[in-house]
């Protein structure tokens, strides 16, 4: 089978920990290439610990992980930073640097992907910048944008590297509900051009009102909105 039809991601009967916690159990489910899906749950339900899991943050010790052709179990250490250009990774804190330029953080993940060329460099910045809808914020200060704007330039960086995935834990989370309307719209766009995307989300009315596929993370349990009839309530917290 070509990877181009494999899932990006396949989990087998893994169990999902949390410091010596056992979070999740018996997680068995499949994302493939281009799909969409909402990861929901009360805080403290295991959503962040299966994604940190999923991008190597947190080790398997349990079960069967496969992440865009890597095996989450059995990667090196050395491998992690190959994976992660693979996905894009998204949080509802930004984590820019704030003592540089927009150009400056993107500038700073290039070059510790393997880009070199300073022309292509500038070149894909211009492009991810556009793609987001902030074509002339590159010479900017992280502090001088909205929390918008902010979210905006962190799904730029996300995309630099043409990932087959962006895994986004909480992108809405801080931002006002006219503004987080505008980042789904944003994901929405990305999705539709081949890139998949797990997001987890508190946010119940923007599930409800969309219709994807959605993961609850419920009494240590995974349930699938593919095989699991299950009400969205606004208990998302």
């Amino acid at each position: 089978m070509s990877f181009s039809t494999d899932p990006v991601v396949r989990v087998k009967e893994a169990c999902i920990f949390q410091d010596n916690n056992a979070v999740l159990s018996d997680v068995d489910f499949e994302l493939e290439k281009g799909e969409f899906v909402f990861l929901i749950g009360r805080t403290g339900g295991g959503k962040s610990s299966l994604l940190k899991t999923l991008y190597a943050d947190l080790p398997l010790r349990l079960g069967q992980i496969d992440v865009a052709g890597y095996n989450i179990g059995s990667i090196k250490k050395s491998e992690v930073p190959m994976l992660r250009r693979k996905l894009g990774i998204i949080f509802q804190d930004f984590q820019l640097f704030p003592d540089r330029t927009v150009a400056e953080n993107l500038n700073f993940v290039l070059k510790a992907t393997g880009w070199k060329d300073s022309a292509k460099m500038k070149s894909r910045q211009a492009e991810v910048l556009m793609q987001v809808g902030l074509g002339s914020v590159g010479s900017k200060m992280p502090h001088q944008l909205s929390g918008g704007e902010q979210q905006r330039v962190v799904i730029a960086r996300a995309l630099l590297n043409e990932p087959v995935m962006i895994i986004a834990d909480e992108p809405t989370g801080n931002l006002d509900p006219e503004v987080s309307q505008g980042i789904y719209r944003l994901f929405q766009d990305i999705n539709k051009k081949g890139t998949a995307i797990l997001m987890a989300t508190h946010d119940h009315t923007l599930v409800k009102d969309n219709k994807a596929r959605i993961l609850k993370c419920e009494k240590g349990k995974l349930l699938d909105s593919k095989t699991n009839d299950f009400e969205i309530k606004t208990d998302l917290y």
